[in-house]
């Protein structure tokens, strides 16, 4: 019988989080694969787990996967892990995972820890509706990549999830608030642990903020989304900015009846069809 993949969620930070059900997956699993043996072989030892481990992380990971997928084909049985939190967000996992579910390998996730949810949960702002975009594009390798991200996001009204190095924390805040604006936010770091922190404050203070403080540890960034009625109040602006004439070929263009674009024009304008009708009339 083929072996399974089972993605293993570790501790963000409290040792205490691992779950009873990864422990026994971690006991019983053939082979650990590890985003850093180095790192991992501690959380191991803490918990007396003596299964054998080998290295999967970002620069061997397409080959590796291979090698895994066909370990499994063979029936082995792999508990994957990560440095913290679930493996599969935001790190080499997703590519182990895509390669078994091609090879028809069954994956099963097993819940705990995520900076992520941690974060979003204790943020103090809107949880119903969120985005996750990990880690932006360094500036350096990839600056182009990196705008195009900050521009969609001026216009996301869901909550936005960023992680940040503490290296890269200071520009990283100073870029959102120049591109999105000085919105509520809440930079959360040391999740789960003594001394974890969620300072909740705007963009613009948290860019001031880090750039007089040294930034220590992991940080997640928590952004409060852009309120829809500012979208609403830009599009009308924007069409205002044009002529009624122009705003009406815009729809009759794209095939839409002179009737129905008037109707269209009017709700994109905030006022009667009546009042679009006329001026129409008294153009033509």
């Amino acid at each position: 019988m083929a072996g399974k993949l089972y993605l293993c969620a570790t501790p963000i930070g409290n040792l205490e989080d691992i779950t009873f059900r990864v422990l026994k997956t971690l006991e019983e699993a053939d082979l650990i694969a590890a985003e850093d043996t180095r790192h991992s072989i501690k959380l191991l030892n803490h918990f007396n787990i003596r299964t054998p481990m080998t290295s999967y992380h970002e620069y061997n990971k397409v080959e590796k996967a291979r090698y895994l997928v066909e370990k499994m084909q063979e029936g082995l049985q792999i508990a994957l892990i990560t440095d913290a939190g679930t493996p599969g967000i935001s790190d080499p996992g997703e590519e182990l995972v895509r390669q078994c579910c091609e090879a028809g390998i069954e994956v099963t996730s097993l819940p705990g820890a995520a900076a992520c949810i941690t974060a979003l949960t204790i943020s103090g702002l809107p949880t119903r509706r969120f985005c996750f975009e990990a880690f932006l594009p360094g500036e350096k390798a990839d600056r182009k990549e990196r705008q195009r991200i900050l521009e969609e996001l001026k216009q996301e009204t869901r909550t936005i999830i960023l992680y940040e190095a503490p290296h890269h924390l200071e520009k990283t805040l100073t870029d959102l608030y120049e591109a999105l604006g000085d919105r509520r936010t809440a930079v959360c770091r040391e999740l789960t642990k003594k001394y974890e922190t969620a300072f909740r404050t705007t963009l613009k203070e948290a860019a001031e903020f880090y750039k007089k403080e040294e930034p220590k540890g992991e940080f997640v960034i928590i952004i409060e989304g852009k309120a829809a009625e500012a979208i609403e109040e830009e599009k009308k602006r924007s069409w205002e900015a044009m002529s009624i004439e122009e705003h009406m070929k815009i729809y009759t263009d794209q095939g839409t009846d002179r009737k129905e674009a008037m109707k269209l024009v009017a709700k994109d304008r905030g006022v009667s069809k009546r009042e679009i009708y006329q001026h129409l009339n008294v153009k033509g």
